[in-house]
């Protein structure tokens, strides 16, 4: 019972499904801040519950259910629930979903999701599969099922995203205030200098750039200064000179916002990049302890006894199927 009490997280990439981001993970106090994701996020919830305020107000996404993200969408994360959450999540970039939904649907345009959450169990199993079939090195599953998940979501749940067009003065505004703070991330100008650089006042500035985004500047630049920094990690850099690079103090200055958005350590993200073909199945294998809350809680990655009750069978499964034919159950 203790053991299934700890919070774990493994964010990690398979080589055999360029562009797109997996996540496997157990949370209970863990809070995700405002934040937007570059790919689509598709998180399967197989125990207990997350609320997360998306357009507006909060929604719930219990068991069972898919909480879904378009790109460059703000979005938080918590748990609904006193035990916290458990799920798998598929980020697929965009790329990805626009070919798959040129391929297997109607849909014309940029294609998104119209709700955040969707009541689907037997998707929640396909996503969970997913990521089993990457643990276990089966590309074709993995390749396979990523594509019925993608094209049943859209069949089910689809619709075409509007275009992102400045028509106002506002707006013009913030996406000039928004140039000039990813040219000069690591030196930014204050509120009021920036302001006054794009020849407006600083209360001004800050409503068009809220309205526009979705969040103040100083919280976009938090969130742009992770995504930089992930790329950053990707490409070799160390922690500690990612997080320099990007505008942060030091690297625990780093790690501190890096977790409240990605979910994982900088560290620990960055050694899954450096060993995907190490992390299949298996024992756990331990990352090292992560500061929560001021104390020191070991995070650990693969595939725990909890993950493993469930032998997975990979089959061929329909997109309009449901649980009944659905392979296997999930097993975040």
């Amino acid at each position: 019972m203790a053991e299934s009490r700890k919070e774990r997280a493994r964010h990690w990439r398979y080589d055999e499904l360029p562009g797109v981001d997996l996540l496997r993970a157990r949370y209970i106090r863990k809070t995700f801040v405002r934040h937007t994701h570059e790919n689509f996020v598709i998180a399967a919830i197989a125990d207990g519950a997350e609320v997360f305020h998306h357009g507006g107000g909060d929604v719930y996404a219990g068991a069972g259910s898919l909480a879904l993200v378009n790109p460059d969408t703000p979005h938080t994360g918590r748990a609904g629930v006193p035990e916290g959450w458990r799920y798998g999540a598929v980020y697929p970039s965009p790329e990805v979903v626009t070919a798959i939904a040129a391929e297997t649907t109607t849909l014309r345009g940029t294609p998104g999701f119209v709700t955040p959450v969707l009541d689907d169990p037997y998707t929640v199993r396909l996503v969970h599969q997913v990521l089993r079939a990457t643990d276990e090195g089966n590309a074709l599953a993995a390749d396979t099922l990523l594509r019925v998940v993608v094209t049943r979501l859209l069949r089910l749940n689809g619709g075409t995203l509007p275009r992102r067009e400045v028509r106002t003065a506002g707006a013009g505004i913030a996406a000039r205030a928004r140039a000039v703070l990813e040219e000069r991330m690591a030196d930014p100008p204050t509120l009021e200098r920036l302001a006054a650089e794009l020849g407006t006042g600083p209360f001004a500035l800050l409503r068009a750039f809220r309205d526009t985004y979705g969040m103040p500047p100083h919280t976009w630049l938090t969130d742009a200064r992770v995504r930089r920094a992930r790329r950053l990690l990707d490409a070799g850099t160390a922690p500690s000179e990612a997080a320099v690079a990007v505008g942060f103090t030091d690297q625990p200055h780093l790690n501190r916002h890096f977790g409240r958005i990605v979910g994982v350590p900088p560290g620990a993200y960055q050694r899954e990049r450096k060993n995907v073909q190490d992390a299949r199945g298996g024992t756990p294998v331990p990352s090292g302890a992560w500061q929560w809350n001021g104390q020191k809680r070991s995070q650990t990655y693969g595939t725990t006894e909890e993950e493993s009750r469930t032998v997975p069978s990979y089959g061929t499964p329909s997109v309009s199927g449901s649980p009944s034919d659905s392979p296997g159950s999930p097993s975040a």
